[in-house]
């Protein structure tokens, strides 16, 4: 993922959180707001809480993957910051992009 696709501001991540739409599954609590850009943004979070920074590195990997692999499909002019459950931790990663798939379609729809 290039970096001008990549919400990395602290701010940007707590407006967006903190004004934007939100859903969740069992694996993902996505906050969503549009942006004035031509292209979607990405912040992903995984919390100290689930382990050390090698395994919240390992989970950050595979979601940025998942992200990859979906803008392709849908450009919607957005910023998402992507926030990884603990329950998600237990997944493999067919299970978790189908439920990240299940979700973004689920924010699409409008």
């Amino acid at each position: 993922m290039k970096k001008k696709f990549i919400v990395k501001d602290s701010k940007d991540f707590a407006k967006i959180i903190k004004t934007g739409q939100c859903k969740k599954n069992s694996s993902f609590i996505i906050h969503t707001m549009n942006n004035n850009l031509n292209y979607d943004r990405y912040g992903i979070s995984v919390s100290k809480k689930l382990g050390n920074a090698v395994y919240r590195n390992k989970y950050k990997r595979r979601i940025r993957n998942i992200v990859d692999n979906y803008k392709k499909i849908y450009v919607n002019k957005q910023d998402y910051i992507i926030i990884l459950r603990k329950s998600g931790t237990e997944k493999s990663f067919q299970e978790l992009e189908k439920n990240f798939f299940e979700l973004m379609n689920r924010l699409n729809k409008k």
